[in-house]
């Protein structure tokens, strides 16, 4: 049987601090591989170690935290050389300047191998590199800006910007920034008859193996790492091969926008559910659950600190203290303010953070009012509203009833105007008329009786 109970203050309680223990446990528990991953990968001759770190990946976010660690332990065991495998299609220019930052400012030497393909951001990840060697078959270039449907963006601020990135990425190692600049802008025209390249306009450049070696945008190609090691003269050396944690794939997969979309849904969903329908139990775990996965994907992919945590519990608490507290709107909405800045700043990017809660707001709205539909007599709001209707069949009176005065006759005491008293019968009764006066001593009969109200008319003879 479901009973319905109001919510008090220590079921408050409680609630926080399961939202508290559920971020800080599951990012305890989720760091343990990382801890155990770079203690594991320590080489035993410091300074004689190669690393060998994979980018195999859409170039985001999540890969910009795992090379931050990958290169930390290097320069922790002061590694010979750094080298970046690289197979990808690219993906986001903040996040490749951001890896272009890490490669520049790093105290070990790196080497970019392309194995497969350097695309767009991929590009530039390598031309930040000391040095490039590339697989034979594989291809460099193609880093033209486009949007997330593929689609090329063809403002001239953002092509202009990113074209001065890959040129001053190509002039690092003494590359010629006019090749970088025809791999971002198909408007740029190119000859160069020495390195056999020819790009009209309206194309995007992009380079063989063999021509990139030629063109100077790569020293050497290998069909492996190893022999890419070999060439660098480092075959003897210790190789440390980093991969991505678990942690840090399972965050690589929360911060992805549909995946911290879905759980936002889930976690307004619930919340709201457990708030407005108590006793369910099973949504507010699900909310909690999915607000916890957002936080702690974010937080190993290294964007959220403990302060977004922190501001989520406490607009969550306002809002719910809304619910048992008026104040007027005032808690409710610094309460949705910490809310929507808790989840902002969690994420890489606030903008994309916000139109992700925004989307995830609508869809709330929309699962909430079929479930409320079908569950309205189970919601908080019955406590506030009486339902039952307190009808004369069920028992209820409002008042003494007086039909046995119906068409009874008697005599006007005092003149009706159009209140007074009546004799009917034996008794003396305070009547009205229906409004017109009738004089004292005319016969009056009664015409109506409901509630206190006793309603005559003067009677003809």
């Amino acid at each position: 049987m479901q009973t319905k109970t109001r919510r008090t203050p220590v079921s408050f309680i409680s609630f926080l601090l399961a939202v508290a223990f559920s971020l800080t446990a599951f990012g305890g528990l989720a760091l343990l591989p990382v801890n155990a991953a770079a203690q594991a990968k320590q080489p035993s001759g410091i300074g004689t170690a190669v690393y060998i770190v994979p980018v195999k990946q859409t170039v985001e976010s999540g890969l910009k935290a795992f090379l931050e660690r990958a290169y930390k332990e290097a320069e922790e065991a002061k590694a010979e050389r750094v080298v970046l495998v690289i197979n990808t299609f690219g993906g986001q220019v903040t996040s490749a300047e951001e890896i272009g930052e890490l490669v520049r400012g790093s105290s070990v030497p790196t080497t970019a191998f392309v194995e497969g393909k350097a695309v767009s951001a991929g590009t530039y990840i390598a031309l930040n590199a000391d040095s490039i060697v590339m697989q034979p078959g594989s291809a460099i270039g193609a880093a033209s800006v486009v949007n997330g449907s593929g689609d090329l963006i063809d403002n001239p601020k953002i092509v202009s910007y990113w074209v001065k990135a890959m040129s001053e990425a190509a002039k690092l190692n003494g590359r010629n920034p006019d090749i970088a600049a025809a791999m971002v802008d198909p408007n740029v025209e190119l000859k160069l008859a020495d390195e056999g390249i020819q790009k009209p306009k309206g194309k995007i450049l992009s380079l063989s193996a063999d021509e990139a070696v030629k063109a100077g945008y790569a020293e050497h190609t290998a069909k492996t790492v190893g022999e890419a090691i070999a060439w660098l003269g480092l075959g003897e050396r210790q190789q440390v091969h980093v991969e991505p944690s678990l942690a840090e794939k399972a965050a690589r997969w929360l911060v992805d926008p549909i995946v911290r979309t879905v759980l936002l849904i889930l976690g307004i969903v619930g919340i709201v559910l457990e708030m407005i329908i108590p006793g369910f139990s099973v949504p507010g775990i699900v909310g909690i659950l999915s607000f916890g996965l957002y936080f702690l994907g974010h937080y190993i992919a290294g964007f959220a600190g403990m302060e977004s945590a922190v501001l989520f519990i406490i607009g969550l608490a306002l809002l719910i203290i809304e619910v048992f507290v008026p104040s007027f709107g005032i808690l409710g909405t610094l309460g949705t303010a910490s809310l929507i800045a808790g989840i902002v700043t969690a994420a890489p990017d606030p903008m994309t953070a916000f139109v992700s809660l925004v989307v995830a707001l609508v869809a709330a709205v929309i699962i909430l009012f079929f479930i409320i539909r079908k569950y309205k007599d189970r919601g908080i709001w019955n406590k506030f509203i009486l339902r039952e209707k307190l009808t004369t069949e069920q028992g209820y009176l409002s008042a003494d009833v007086k039909d046995e005065w119906l068409g009874q006759e008697g005599v006007a005491v005092t003149t009706l105007r159009p209140a007074g008293t009546a004799r009917i019968g034996e008794q003396r009764l305070d009547v009205v008329t229906g409004g017109e006066f009738i004089e004292a001593g005319r016969p009056v009969v009664v015409v109506k009786a409901e509630g206190t109200w006793i309603v005559v008319k003067e009677k003809k003879e």
